[in-house]
């Protein structure tokens, strides 16, 4: 792959989709969307699943695993008996089968895909492949965006499932995909030479990725698949302002909170009642700021994004947090990651319980 993108070299959209299609590679053409515009996993979702790489036999298998393997992408949703897994005959390949037939079948137990997300992180997702969560993430943040056409909320919402690497330069704060980012870097600008040069102490050619703008923004249906867009969340850009629509429709969709969130640039309330970090980094500091710890002004540069988020609905919010704004926060790690968590989200806002009292 060299660091040069040809477009021809993308994946092409399956024949028949609308042109405003997105994210194909998720799956959701797989799945069924029911009238409340939940999603529904079928047996050809899960046979996707059972063809990742991750999941077809390896060339040394047993026949039993071959056995298995198949049985499932011919009827994906079968039970597989305690003894079938103990015929593998290796202890990895029974292992991964237990997990992947376990997190089959949690899914399964819901009655939409929205519905088992939020149940499995509310019963915990030890034990599951960050893959498949990854997968599942996709899957109900595309079912959640569908009919959204604007490209800077679409890519913002990819933050939600996608890692990204965050660059600051030239008042720009980019996200870019991570793996995008490695496989450019891995490309031929960086080849021997540019080893040899990077051991040498000298930089190597920097990793050219499109930023997302006016002008090219109606490309990005077409490049959805290939991540290839880096979005910029500075202060007054486009990004800032997709960053806050894209929770706003993914809360809606998930929970059904109507919410409206405006990005800020700094945190001005000196008696902020209620945070919620978007990932483990901004969740520290800003739980470290809420104590009251000095906090370095390396460490607070790391904030990339600020968010108030306030609830239509207050009667569906706890008492102590009624009324006031909820503070949102979106951080980079010391090696530039960003790993939103949607889950965080879920969990962290001050809503009563489904069904309590109002």
């Amino acid at each position: 792959m060299s660091g040069h993108h040809h477009h021809e070299h993308l994946p092409k959209p399956p024949p028949g989709l609308a042109p405003g299609d997105f994210w194909v590679a998720c799956g959701h053409h797989l799945c069924d969307r029911d009238e409340d515009g939940r999603i529904h996993a079928t047996p050809d979702l899960w046979r996707a699943f059972c063809a990742r790489p991750e999941l077809v036999p390896p060339e040394e298998a047993c026949d039993a695993e071959r056995a298995l393997h198949a049985a499932l992408l011919a009827d994906p949703m079968r039970a597989v008996p305690p003894a079938e897994l103990a015929a593998l005959a290796d202890a990895d390949a029974r292992e991964n089968w237990q997990v992947f037939l376990s997190f089959r079948d949690r899914v399964a137990a819901q009655p939409n895909l929205e519905a088992a997300w939020l149940k499995l992180y509310a019963d915990g997702v030890a034990g599951i492949p960050p893959l498949f969560l990854q997968m599942l993430t996709h899957l109900v943040v595309r079912s959640a965006m569908e009919g959204v056409g604007d490209p800077f909320v679409l890519r913002a919402a990819e933050c939600l499932f996608r890692p990204q690497r965050a660059g600051i330069h030239q008042g720009s704060t980019l996200l870019a995909d991570e793996e995008v980012v490695d496989m450019k870097a891995a490309g031929s600008d960086y080849g021997p030479l540019g080893q040899l040069l990077t051991e040498a102490g000298v930089p190597p050619r920097e990793v050219e990725i499109d930023v997302l703008g006016e002008a090219n923004a109606p490309a990005y249906f077409a490049r959805s698949d290939a991540h290839d867009f880096a979005l910029d969340i500075a202060e007054t850009r486009e990004g800032q302002k997709a960053l806050g629509r894209a929770i706003e429709i993914f809360l809606k969709h998930m929970l059904g909170e109507v919410v409206t969130i405006r990005p800020v640039p700094v945190i001005e309330d000196r008696n902020w009642t209620w945070h919620v970090g978007l990932d483990a980094e901004a969740t520290a500091i800003a739980n470290d700021l809420w104590h009251g710890k000095k906090v370095k002004q390396e460490r607070l540069a790391r904030i990339l994004w600020l968010g108030v988020l306030e609830f239509s609905e207050s009667s569906r919010v706890i008492p102590r947090a009624a009324g006031k704004p909820v503070y949102l926060a979106l951080a980079m790690d010391v090696a530039q990651k960003v790993r939103l968590k949607p889950q965080n989200l879920v969990a962290g806002l001050p809503l009563k319980a489904r069904g309590e009292a109002a």
